[in-house]
């Protein structure tokens, strides 16, 4: 398509541009809100009829991620299609950009989608990030295992496709315990990263277009309980300018070097000395920015619209302090009895804003939605956190 480089994708009142989401989940459910505010419609490709995304998008096409047919819809319906999530095949976007403008593009997202490929891509870009990774092996035989240098121990082994939240990931001693979790793994490759000395984590959130320019949003700084996101607070108490400087510099330079259209988020492991280890990326909006929802003056879904649209770039600037918390199905559970949560107490609660992504069978550990609080000083929001967590029986 010869307009795939330059021509924007306006919104029209009479005739509506169509933009495309592959997947159905929650961060497809927020970009639809976002592209519905600006004007365009939202078609949605998902195997599921019962999914957030289709909850709200104008259109659902039931397909699977590989379904010819359903993927041959979607781009005949839409001028531009994204992705929620980073395992969607990246032969499918492959398949989408012959008709259509894909954003980000196959190749940025199977960089992301597979640990050996990132970590590659991470070092021979260090020259212009300035960040390494953490000292890290293949693991795909016994011979791997045997070979193990005794500096890479301890350390997690992950499985090199397919990990999120967590998942796939087991933390490991000794050699034993490699070649116990490599079995219990399966035996699929996978790669064993050196654990280092960890102070906290951080996220930056960056967004590129179409024409090259990009921005970089406040550093996020990050807590997890059990692999899963718990808390995101931003400004972060213990970034210093220093760190987040390099952190916001490695991401403008990793997200120019990999050719990305689009919202990129990378997280990063700031040590006990301070230096700065990039840990992995996610070709989408990610959980630690849906403070930008309601702490930004361009949210990260509006972001993502305006880089598939070819429209320029959002303001990143941060009005108010904010702290995140991400809603787990454990809070509606007293006991093994199934209770809605408080929310009309969560609300009371100054700057607290509440948002639920419509599923409908709450699980431990399954990801429900979140409350983001916002104040006129950070201490003020952490305060109000806090209350929330007592209020929903959430531990400290």
């Amino acid at each position: 398509m010869s307009n795939m480089k330059s021509q924007a994708y306006l919104p029209a009142a009479g005739e509506p541009a169509w933009l495309g989401v592959m997947g159905g989940g929650q961060l497809g459910r927020m970009f639809a809100h976002a592209a519905q505010a600006m004007g365009y419609r939202v078609a949605v490709l998902e195997p599921s009829d019962d999914c957030p995304a289709g909850h709200v998008a104008e259109r659902l096409v039931e397909a699977g991620y590989e379904d010819a047919t359903g993927l041959d819809a979607l781009a005949a319906q839409c001028v531009a299609v994204t992705t929620e999530f980073e395992n969607v095949p990246a032969a499918s976007l492959s398949r989408l950009a012959q008709q259509v403008f894909v954003a980000p593009n196959a190749h940025g997202v199977s960089v992301a989608q597979d640990r050996i490929a990132e970590k590659s891509f991470f070092v021979a870009c260090a020259g212009k990030s300035g960040v390494m990774p953490a000292p890290h092996k293949v693991i795909a035989s016994d011979a791997d295992i045997d070979a193990i240098a005794d500096d890479l121990l301890p350390g997690i082994l992950k499985t090199v496709r397919m990990g999120y939240d967590g998942k796939g990931q087991v933390r490991v001693r000794t050699r034993e315990d490699v070649r116990a979790a490599f079995e219990s793994m399966d035996r699929v490759t996978c790669l064993l990263e050196k654990m280092l000395p960890l102070a906290y984590e951080v996220s930056v959130l960056t967004a590129r277009g179409a024409d090259g320019q990009s921005v970089v949003y406040p550093i996020a700084e990050n807590v997890h309980r059990d692999g899963i996101l718990f808390t995101t607070t931003v400004p972060g108490p213990n970034v210093s300018d220093e760190c987040a400087r390099k952190a916001q510099d490695a991401a403008r330079a990793i997200v120019a070097e990999l050719g990305y259209v689009g919202v990129l988020c990378i997280e990063f492991f700031v040590l006990a000395d301070g230096s700065l280890v990039v840990n992995e990326m996610a070709p989408r909006p990610h959980n630690s920015g849906h403070y930008t929802i309601d702490a930004c003056v361009t949210s990260q879904f509006a972001q993502q619209v305006r880089a598939m649209a070819k429209l320029p770039l959002g303001d990143v600037r941060q009005h108010s302090p904010a702290v995140m918390l991400n809603i787990l199905g454990d809070v509606w559970f007293e006991g093994e009895t199934v209770r809605e949560p408080a929310w009309d107490a969560v609300l009371a609660l100054p700057g607290a804003n509440l948002h639920l992504y419509g599923k409908t069978d709450p699980r431990r550990g399954r990801k429900m939605g979140h409350v983001t609080f916002v104040a006129p000083t950070l201490q003020e929001a952490q305060a109000n956190f806090e209350q929330a967590c007592a209020v929903l029986g959430i531990a400290l």
